[in-house]
């Protein structure tokens, strides 16, 4: 199994032991995980929280009154290409 795979399977680990769904998704070049989040989630909870999505590539909170609060996190399946990294110094 590949390190983003299990990475992504950790993070949706994680959720599920705070009694968060995730739904995790398989996409070209990352995994998502996504999981709603209910008004009444603990303050240890939400540390919890932020700290599985913290092992992932990207993550956030969207969060509006029609459908309430979704945390994300994406997980990239493959290394940037040679020409996509950037570092201290880079400049166009």
């Amino acid at each position: 199994m590949p390190a983003s795979e299990l990475r992504a399977e950790g993070i949706a680990a994680r959720l599920s032991a705070v009694g968060l769904t995730p739904r995790v998704e398989q996409h070209a070049q990352v995994t998502s995980i996504e999981a709603e989040v209910p008004e009444s989630l603990s303050a240890e909870s939400w540390r919890e929280v932020l700290e599985a999505v913290a092992e992932a590539d990207r993550f956030g909170l969207v969060a509006n009154s029609l459908n309430g609060r979704t945390f994300w996190a994406a997980v990239h399946t493959a290394a940037p290409a040679t020409g996509d990294v950037r570092g201290p110094g880079y400049q166009r």
